[in-house]
């Protein structure tokens, strides 16, 4: 005995458009996911090949690609990376270099934004557009007048030019506060002038406290730019004040001289600790902060 099968007919859909769109609904959150996932895929590989590489011996590391995986795990080549060369000294070199510089960019990159986007000004919006051009320059045509420039002012092998960089506010770090800072409603400022307030007290007193995900933001940043950084300790500073990232490229070699590339992937894998403890704390400010400074162009 042969038993049919009864199509749904065709206007069973249209006779509930919530199962169609739950369906195109589920589909779509599907793709979004398997393309999440594929990015995150890319973003882990460089990642993970740094740890294998500190994990394995200099022969396993000549043998790539063909010896992806070591045969036993080289953990001595951290101890080496720590002990080989003053590892504490110049990671506390690139952290009072990242965070005195983090902190002052921040700050005045926040004056800027602030005035940029509340005060009354002739010209105001010519010279943001100005500003903002200056991040279309390549930073690799003021190396040679920026070198030029401290040494002849004597701050050569010194801190101060991290100093001076910090005051002198980032371009990208003002639009940033000008976008945020211009979404405040006006009725708060009008209402602190109202009271007395001048305009510093109303910076320091309403806007700062209000953009705390933008400070935070700007300080992560600012303080990734200058933990990173390889250029600029490698141009102005001698090996007593270098950085980490200069000593790590420079300074794990063997008795002949030849680059012990497993130690410095090693060293590069604990270089990068600080940077991830720092965002995975502040990620979700960086989340708000570039939602709220686009909502007001």
């Amino acid at each position: 005995m042969t038993q049919t099968v009864r199509r749904r007919p065709a206007h069973a859909d249209r006779a509930h458009p919530h199962r169609s769109r739950s369906k195109r609904k589920r589909r779509s959150a599907g793709g979004v996911y398997v393309l999440l996932l594929t990015l995150a895929v890319v973003f882990v590989g460089p990642i993970l090949w740094l740890l294998l590489a500190a994990l394995k011996t200099r022969e396993e590391w000549v043998a790539v690609p063909t010896k992806v995986l070591p045969e036993q795990a080289q953990w001595s080549n951290f101890v080496h990376a720590l002990t080989d060369i003053n590892f504490p000294a110049y990671a506390m070199n690139s952290l009072f270099l990242a965070t005195v510089y983090a902190v002052l960019i921040t700050i005045s990159s926040a004056m800027v934004g602030f005035g940029f986007a509340r005060l009354r000004a002739p010209g105001k919006r010519a010279m943001f557009l100005v500003l903002l051009s200056t991040m279309m320059l390549p930073q690799v045509l003021t190396l040679l007048p920026t070198y030029v420039l401290f040494a002849r002012l004597g701050l050569v092998n010194t801190y101060w030019p991290w100093v001076l960089w910090g005051l002198a506010a980032s371009p990208f770090l003002v639009f940033l506060f000008r976008q945020f800072f211009a979404a405040i409603p006006r009725e708060l400022e009008d209402a602190a002038i109202i009271d007395g307030c001048g305009w510093g007290r109303i910076f320091v007193g309403i806007f700062l406290p209000l953009s705390r995900p933008v400070l935070i933001t700007a300080f992560l940043l600012s303080f990734t730019w200058s933990w990173g950084d390889y250029i600029a300790p490698a141009l102005l500073l001698d090996v007593d004040h270098t950085t980490l990232s200069v000593a790590i490229t420079a300074w794990y070699q063997d008795p002949r001289g030849n680059p012990l590339p497993t130690v410095q992937a090693a060293a590069a894998a604990l270089y990068v600790v600080p940077v991830m403890l720092i965002f995975l704390f502040a990620q979700r400010y960086f989340v708000r902060s570039v939602v709220a400074s686009g909502v007001k162009g």
